[in-house]
């Protein structure tokens, strides 16, 4: 998996823009910037849900996940970039399995909530509560994205078991 993976970033040229100076930096604050889209939007809707900010209507910021899914594409592409630049650095890091098994129940949880919550959501008014169905979701989705963030500041001090440095 590694030798594919190293394979692809050499093949494709990622590996070389990433180990130049400004490779790592500028792909970082792409991915911080999907990172705040992310969690700016689906942040504010899932508080919104939770009860926060009862006069705006919930279907009005629903109107403002395209750009926290724009965020999530974004992220997805500057994470692979990483991952195929150095991926013993993040295939063994605990702190990078658990990111990823976070976004897999976000990723559920979103489904199951488009699938069988949203009608109601889409169709209450500004003052109306989320159903608790709703609120839950909610929930498991802001404590999945959290953990998202705190994992991934985290795969920084959990190094595989040898030294490594970018910067070296």
């Amino acid at each position: 998996m590694l030798d594919a993976l190293l394979a692809f970033s050499q093949g494709t040229g990622i590996h070389a823009f990433m180990h130049t100076a400004w490779g790592w930096p500028i792909v970082e604050s792409l991915h911080f910037l999907g990172l705040s889209l992310l969690i700016g939007t689906v942040g504010l809707f899932d508080l919104r849900m939770l009860g926060s900010a009862r006069g705006i209507p919930m279907r009005a910021l629903h109107r403002l996940v395209p750009w926290g899914v724009a965020g999530y594409a974004l992220n997805v592409v500057t994470g692979l970039m990483f991952l195929t630049s150095v991926p013993d650095q993040y295939l063994y890091n605990p702190a990078f399995q658990i990111k990823l098994a976070l976004m897999a129940v976000a990723g559920l949880n979103v489904a199951f909530f488009y699938r069988f919550v949203f009608a109601p959501v889409k169709t209450a008014n500004a003052a109306a509560d989320a159903p608790r169905s709703a609120k839950i979701a909610a929930a498991i989705s802001m404590s999945c994205w959290i953990g998202v963030i705190v994992c991934g500041r985290l795969i920084t001090y959990y190094r595989p078991p040898y030294h490594w440095c970018f910067w070296c």
